[in-house]
């Protein structure tokens, strides 16, 4: 039987996978020798499979299982208006260069007033979960960021949350708008 820990292990591991995007005075205008990493876009199945894992949706997909991922879909011609927005492939080749992974206008604004982030986040019902186990919105603010960033809020960003949610009438909505926010940061949208 073929284990893939050791492989996912080996490569977290190396050097090459865990190079910093920041650059430094001595790799500054390098571009070939892979001495930093590079910010990119996630392609647009991985993409849309974040969101949905993250806000507790699925996506149906013409010709596949109930539950199926975006990545597992093989036919470029599945209609899909997310993964067509975010360029997904349309496998007519073998070749990687048809995957888009720049960045556009439509989806920038997709992201921002779509169906995918707002959508998702009122039906998942991530939020009203976290608040039924938490009393505490810090602890449901802490939860979000590991859920979206896998990291911990900074101190900073916990000060500046608590502002709000202090200020905040529906601590319900100031949850969601920071669930929105957190979906729509480069951090979740980027590879670094």
């Amino acid at each position: 039987k073929y284990d893939i820990k050791p492989l996912v292990r080996d490569i977290c591991n190396s050097s090459t996978y865990q190079l910093t995007t920041s650059r430094n005075e001595s790799n500054r205008l390098d571009e070939r020798h892979f001495s930093h990493g590079r910010v990119r876009r996630m392609r647009a199945e991985v993409l849309l499979d974040c969101l949905n894992q993250v806000t507790e949706t699925t996506v149906e997909f013409r010709g596949l299982p109930a539950g199926s991922r975006a990545i597992q879909i093989a036919d470029g011609a599945t209609p899909n208006y997310f993964l067509s927005t975010f360029g997904r492939a349309s496998r007519a080749t073998a070749c990687s260069c048809e995957v888009k992974t720049s960045p556009t206008l439509s989806q920038a604004l997709h992201l921002l007033n779509g169906e995918s982030t707002t959508g998702k986040i009122a039906e998942g019902g991530v939020i009203d979960r976290l608040l039924e186990q938490n009393s505490d919105p810090m602890t449901v603010v802490t939860a979000l960021y590991e859920r979206c960033l896998s990291r911990q809020p900074t101190a900073e960003e916990i000060a500046a949350i608590g502002e709000r949610l202090k200020s905040s009438t529906d601590v319900k909505a100031s949850l969601s708008d920071l669930f929105w926010a957190l979906l729509n940061s480069n951090e979740f949208v980027f590879n670094h």
